[in-house]
């Protein structure tokens, strides 16, 4: 139950900063229940799959019902090439877990590949680095099979690097490439515990903890797509910066912990 609590609160915080973000939470949640220790990672990355699926239903209808505007077949070509980047990088997963025979390899590889990717995160979003203004149907597909594939592969929902990646290719601003970026993450995290469903794994995993996880899910979802609702778009980008600085500690701390194992 106190290990509940704790991903309860976990959850909550980072599901809101994630929603507000377009970072999904899971680049949030998964190292913080890495720096926890209670559970592995294919539980944690399982935990962090439905906090962020979850959330991105709850903070895509309260956006919608705000009246944001998006653009629908930027939306719908990218979400399909999310479910094939999703499969592909929860196979991807089930692969490296099979070749190395040793979970902790496997989450270094991931807390590796976060922190290269929230390292360019940072950097494009601080130094406005150039970006293009690529369009096409077959563009939007490639990008999301790209976001899809590292939402699945690190089990943190695709974060960051989905909105540095729809600003750099689409030239979109901050706070439509948030609401961009959820979609995203509720069609990549749907492919990947579709899977997981099909193959009969979910029992796998301690489903108590959903007690805790779904609603806290829930709630973070809607605190963050109210206060997104408020904030301006300088706002957003800082507290952008601020938790991709927080989560490359966080991660840096958790991979000399592994080594020094």
């Amino acid at each position: 139950m106190k290990v509940g609590l704790i991903y309860f609160i976990i959850i909550i915080i980072s599901n809101t900063v994630g929603a507000v973000s377009g970072m999904g939470g899971g680049v949030i949640i998964k190292p913080l229940l890495d720096l926890i220790g209670t559970h592995d990672v294919v539980s944690i990355s399982f935990y962090s799959s439905i906090a962020v699926f979850i959330m991105s239903i709850v903070s895509t209808y309260r956006q919608l019902r705000n009246g944001i505007k998006i653009n629908i077949r930027l939306v719908i070509s990218v979400s399909i090439g999310a479910i094939v980047g999703g499969v592909l990088g929860n196979r991807a997963f089930s692969l490296l877990l099979i070749f190395f025979n040793n979970k902790d390899i496997v989450q270094m590889i991931q807390i590796v590949i976060i922190t290269i990717t929230l390292f360019f995160s940072f950097c494009y979003s601080k130094y406005k680095l150039a970006s293009f203004k690529v369009r096409g149907n077959i563009w939007y597909f490639l990008c999301g099979v790209v976001l899809g594939f590292l939402a699945s592969l690190l089990g943190i929902g695709g974060g960051p690097i989905n909105v540095s990646l729809l600003m750099l290719l689409f030239s979109t601003p901050i706070k439509d490439a948030t609401v961009y970026s959820i979609c995203t993450i509720f069609f990549s995290q749907l492919s990947k515990l579709s899977m997981l469903f099909l193959n009969r794994q979910f029992f796998n995993f301690d489903l108590t903890m959903l007690y805790y996880i779904a609603p806290a899910a829930i709630i973070g979802g809607f605190l963050g797509a109210s206060l997104s609702k408020f904030l301006s778009s300088e706002k957003v980008e800082l507290i952008f910066q601020v938790v991709v600085l927080s989560v490359i500690a966080i991660n840096v701390y958790n991979g000399y912990m592994l080594l020094a194992k």
